[in-house]
């Protein structure tokens, strides 16, 4: 089967829509109504990490049977582990934006997730110094700078916020301190999700060799997606254990005339559905990158963002903040745009 062809400017392309998938996931969270936070988190993690990557990956992959049957075990396994640890940050992550809004826990986590994602891989691998030495890779460098500038910038007007709505009584859970360390946890966890990729290479180059072209990695997802689940179910049941709220899934508790089940279920699906969309998109971003493949964490991190920071205007999370706030929140959006097309151009040389 002939190679996937570079076009990284169709990459940063799907890389953009995987990352607004990811940007608009909770979203629909907001139209949930008696449901504790573990009924709702354990119903859309079973949608994105456990029943939709075995659909995808069924629906892509040629002779999905036999790809699993010739695939190394070790790299099953390696994948497996390292998406469990994965999923311990898309827990903390979640549960941050609970006490900092979707801004300050993007900026913190995803920017940290960026840098390390990003970096640690090829360094990890040797490959670093032997990648940068080809032609864009100035323009790679500063564009993983400007990122990792533009998302402090975010993070910093997301302080701004966190103050502003603070001072005028209208900060909900709020808890900076709470949220800070979990977003913490959740960036350094979540870049190991890079290296759970990473470790399930071998199992997608058995895909292409039975054609699945560039929709090979979604095999990978069968084993670091199910990690992922692992370790969110067994906290979500402990929490079910511990509030005794199993009992959610059948019947909502008495005194929420505006909840009904079905209504959840269909929300908790779709934040699935979307989750699930940012690692399919990844994937088929990724695979276009050409020289400079390792950056796709980085412009998938910084897009998401930007996007989630825009997500964050459209929903008003920011209509009652000062003009400074505001001020720096568009200074961000420069510096992140600014990043995105560092990053594209030096791909664009690369390739």
């Amino acid at each position: 089967m002939p190679p996937i062809a570079s076009n990284p400017l169709l990459g940063i392309v799907l890389h953009a829509v995987g990352a607004s998938f990811a940007a608009t996931c909770y979203t629909p969270e907001k139209r949930v109504r008696g449901w504790s936070w573990q009924t709702y988190w354990l119903t859309q993690a079973s949608f994105c990490w456990l029943l939709l990557p075995l659909l995808g990956a069924w629906l892509t992959i040629p002779q999905l049977a036999a790809v699993l049957a010739e695939a190394p075990k070790p790299a099953m396994w390696h994948s497996f582990f390292l998406g469990a640890a994965y999923g311990i940050g898309g827990t903390a992550f979640g549960i941050s934006i609970r006490y900092i809004g979707f801004s300050l826990t993007y900026a913190i986590a995803v920017g940290l997730s960026s840098v390390l994602g990003t970096l640690i891989p090829p360094l990890f691998k040797g490959t670093l110094a032997a990648t940068l030495s080809k032609p864009g890779a100035e323009w790679i460098i500063a564009g993983i700078a400007i990122g990792t500038l533009g998302i402090a910038g975010a993070g910093w007007a997301g302080r701004l916020k966190e103050r502003d709505l603070s001072a005028q009584q209208l900060s909900g859970d709020f808890s900076l301190v709470k949220g800070f360390l979990l977003s913490l946890l959740a960036g350094v966890l979540s870049a190991v999700y890079g290296f759970a990729l990473e470790a399930g290479e071998p199992i997608a180059e058995v895909a292409t060799a039975h054609g699945a072209g560039v929709f090979r990695g979604n095999v990978v997802y069968i084993f670091s997606n199910t990690g992922a689940f692992l370790t969110t179910s067994l906290y979500c049941l402990y929490l079910h254990a511990r509030h005794q709220s199993i009992g959610e899934f059948v019947r909502l508790p008495a005194g929420q005339p505006e909840a009904a089940l079905p209504v959840n279920f269909l929300m908790a699906a779709i934040t699935g559905l979307f989750w699930y969309g940012q690692f399919f998109f990844y994937n088929l971003g990724h695979v276009r990158m050409g020289s400079y493949k390792f950056t796709s964490w980085a412009i998938h991190m910084i897009l998401l963002v930007l996007i989630s920071n825009l997500v964050g205007v459209v929903l008003r999370e920011w209509r009652e903040c000062r003009r400074l706030t505001l001020q720096t929140i568009s200074v961000a959006f420069i510096v992140l745009v600014a990043a995105v097309l560092s990053l594209t151009y030096g791909n664009y040389l690369g390739g």
